[in-house]
């Protein structure tokens, strides 16, 4: 016996996966997308549908397609039951479907060349991530956003090469001023206060978190901002990284520069699409 879905739910499958399965798709709300592409995985998870680049090319689409529902005003309750609601549509589809086999073949087809991109950009409301997960002997910005404090240019994000592995890392170059001392990363603490904060900067003190970078060095010429020489790249901890990604794609976070005086500069940077970004560098880890 064949073992299939009725003739309506079979359309809505092909309707809904079909949705899915362009990344870029205009023709479903983002929290529509956001349904299609967590169904996608978690048929995935149960069926091994896809081979582990493309698994990694879908989760960096769902990260995407979460960041663009968050920002057209859903919520992470709303979300949160938008994924549960997938997951148990993917629990009671049979992974014999002919139908899940058709639609599994023209999510190949639709990804192969997204998966075969090496550069992409992740929008944000003030600021994007511009991402790099092509292979450079010298290290490089694979996941980088770039803002200033004062006269300084300051870049930000995911540094990486053939012969290092990916570290966060913030890179400036001073203009005027002596060198700090250390320099941090501060973001809402999401053990304290598990809401995100979306009022304007960062939240209350007393519901911030910091990471401390773990040492610095002379920048490399290729992670300098343009008409620079040199500058400074301090290095931060992966759990640091780990955190970004938790936060909402709404929120904020700061890079502070403590220098010996006490005195403070502050760059101030968009979460944005953190994990949708680190998720599309995976691709090429796979």
């Amino acid at each position: 016996m064949r073992i299939g879905l009725s003739p309506r739910r079979t359309q809505a499958l092909m309707s809904a996966l079909l949705i899915a399965a362009t990344p870029a798709a205009a023709l479903a709300a983002p929290q529509d997308r956001y349904y299609e592409r967590s169904f996608v995985l978690a048929a995935n998870d149960r069926c091994g549908l896809f081979e582990p680049q493309l698994t990694a090319a879908l989760t960096a689409a769902a990260y995407q397609a979460r960041g663009a529902a968050l920002r057209a005003g859903a919520n992470d309750r709303q979300l949160a039951e938008t994924a549960q609601r997938a997951r148990a549509r993917a629990v009671t589809t049979p992974c014999g479907s002919a139908d899940l086999k058709t639609v599994q073949g023209r999510v190949q087809t639709a990804f192969s060349g997204w998966s075969r991109t090496t550069r992409m950009q992740f929008p944000g409301d003030r600021r994007g991530w511009s991402a790099d997960r092509a292979a450079y002997a010298r290290p490089t910005w694979r996941l980088m956003q770039a803002t200033t404090t004062g006269a300084s240019p300051v870049r930000f994000g995911v540094v990486g090469g053939m012969d290092r592995p990916d570290q966060l890392a913030a890179v400036v170059s001073w203009q005027g001023r002596s060198r700090p001392t250390g320099v941090r990363i501060v973001m809402r603490d999401a053990g304290v206060a598990p809401r995100p904060w979306l009022a304007q900067g960062l939240p209350p003190v007393v519901q911030r978190r910091a990471f401390w970078a773990a040492g610095t060095q002379a920048a490399d010429r290729t992670l300098l901002s343009e008409g620079r020489a040199n500058g400074q790249a301090w290095l931060f901890p992966a759990e640091a990284a780990d955190a970004l990604s938790r936060l909402d794609p709404r929120e904020v976070f700061t890079v502070e520069f403590v220098f010996r005086d006490g005195s403070i500069a502050r760059s101030t940077f968009e979460a944005g699409d953190f994990a949708a970004g680190r998720a599309f560098l995976a691709m090429g880890q796979v």
